[in-house]
């Protein structure tokens, strides 16, 4: 995964989002409601089992809100029936409390 460098603004801009700061939370909440969290090394996980349609969610939200947050490094996988999204920001105060507001999100 390439995290972005810390010179990245930490800050959301969704101007030319589909939709509004309001549905996107509630879409992270009924996405995230079906997934297991862990800490990494590097970051945060969350494992969503990979039903139908799953892998394609984690990955549309996921694209949306690197458009809107560049300042956060991405990365699905699939791997032993198990959707994976690992997130990980710059090495800032701002961005590691962006990232504790994310993986506390759901």
């Amino acid at each position: 995964m390439q995290i972005p460098p810390a010179s990245t603004p930490i800050a959301c801009d969704m101007t030319h989002a589909r939709d509004t700061p309001g549905e996107r939370l509630a879409e992270y909440r009924r996405l995230f409601g079906r997934a297991v969290r862990e800490r990494t090394a590097t970051g945060v996980r969350f494992r969503f089992a990979a039903g139908p349609g799953i892998e394609e969610w984690v990955r549309d939200l996921a694209a949306r809100e690197k458009a809107c947050c560049p300042f956060f490094g991405f990365e699905i996988t699939v791997e032993g029936g198990e959707v994976l999204w690992d997130a990980a920001v710059p090495d800032t105060a701002a961005a590691r409390a962006a990232l504790e507001d994310f993986f506390a999100l759901g």
